[in-house]
């Protein structure tokens, strides 16, 4: 009897309805990811032209606003690890769009600096980043996006 009302609810399982999402119902980490993978693709796919990644756009902003600063700085302000940033200052800077200076306070350590051409490409950047955020915001609604803007800078 059992078997057989598995059986008919696999029978009677419309393939194309949602499926129930069980006791993910209840984890935040699961819709905070499923709302991040909506907002890296529509990043990427915005900045397609530009080809920078979330990570890179956050460790231009942050060296932007913080010149001269060392790059276990901006590793600890942005939480990325010692090595995967590094690769990415590597990226950066083959690219000219950023220049490590020897540190006048510490000569084991370098001063992060835009260079020009880094500065006009983070204005482009910034540019289409503005329209990725304008997105976000009618995707959850503007009100919603306020309200997760001021709760979740209390993490950032």
């Amino acid at each position: 009897m059992r078997a057989e009302r598995k059986r008919s609810a696999l029978e009677d399982a419309d393939p194309a309805a949602p499926l129930r999402l069980g006791g993910l119902e209840n984890h935040l980490g699961y819709f905070l990811r499923r709302l991040q993978v909506w907002a890296f693709r529509d990043f990427i796919a915005t900045l397609s032209d530009m080809h920078v990644r979330p990570a890179q756009y956050s460790v231009l902003l942050v060296i932007a606003a913080n010149p001269g600063q060392s790059q276990s700085a901006i590793g600890r302000t942005l939480n990325i690890e010692r090595a995967r940033l590094a690769r990415m200052l590597h990226e950066l800077e083959d690219r000219r769009w950023i220049s490590r200076r020897a540190s006048g306070r510490d000569a084991r350590s370098h001063a992060l600096v835009l260079t020009a051409e880094g500065e006009k490409a983070l204005a482009k950047i910034t540019a289409l980043a503005q329209k990725h955020e304008a997105r976000l915001a009618e995707y959850i609604g503007r009100k919603r996006w306020a309200e997760l803007m001021k709760s979740l800078r209390d993490f950032g």
